[in-house]
């Protein structure tokens, strides 16, 4: 069972299926937190739902494809954060993530991200990492900024959520411009 500790109060683990309860009672009680930026949330209706998610992310992760993990924060389950599918040909990756908002405004996301991005350019040797949000998405724009990633445009209705189009900001970063 993969672990990373990050701190006394912050540790990644690998989802899994015995995840699922925890994961979809933090889903549940989120929705309405969630479902402004992520489109899934609704479609999100069973613990055999969230199972679902958590099979295809065993899957991408056997095939070599990225991974998703839990985050804990001081024991309990605090959100998810994975990379989405690895471009291997030009090396580099998209990191999704999504907090429960009882663990919003901690510093919990931004360490995360850290993690990830320090593990796709030292353990993958990636070149390149993207981060994609909302536009009017305060709060998950402030983690790519405060790492230091750089805002490299907007794609206009680059997403559909479930109250129509939204523009997104796309920040990267690159090997040669990251320090831990």
């Amino acid at each position: 069972m993969f672990k990373h500790i990050i701190d006394n109060d912050i540790e990644l683990r690998l989802v899994d299926t015995h995840h699922s309860e925890a994961m979809f009672k933090s889903i549940d009680s989120n929705k309405e937190h969630l479902r402004k930026y992520l489109p899934w949330v609704d479609s999100t209706k069973t613990v055999n739902d969230t199972k679902g998610f958590i099979e295809s992310t065993k899957k991408q992760h056997a095939a070599n494809n990225g991974f998703n993990a839990g985050i804990w924060y001081r024991g309990e389950f605090a959100g998810v954060i994975g990379f989405h599918n690895i471009d291997h040909s030009n090396k580099n990756v998209s990191i999704g993530y999504w907090l429960d908002e009882r663990y919003v405004g901690k510093g919990i996301m931004t360490k995360a991200c850290r993690e990830f991005v320090d593990y796709a350019f030292n353990t993958l040797e990636l070149n390149r990492v993207e981060i994609r949000c909302a536009e009017d998405n305060l709060k998950s724009r402030a983690i790519p900024e405060r790492l230091g990633f750089i805002k490299e445009g907007i794609i206009r209705d680059g997403e559909l959520l479930n109250h129509g189009y939204v523009d997104s900001v796309v920040y990267g970063i690159l090997k040669r411009e990251w320090s831990k």
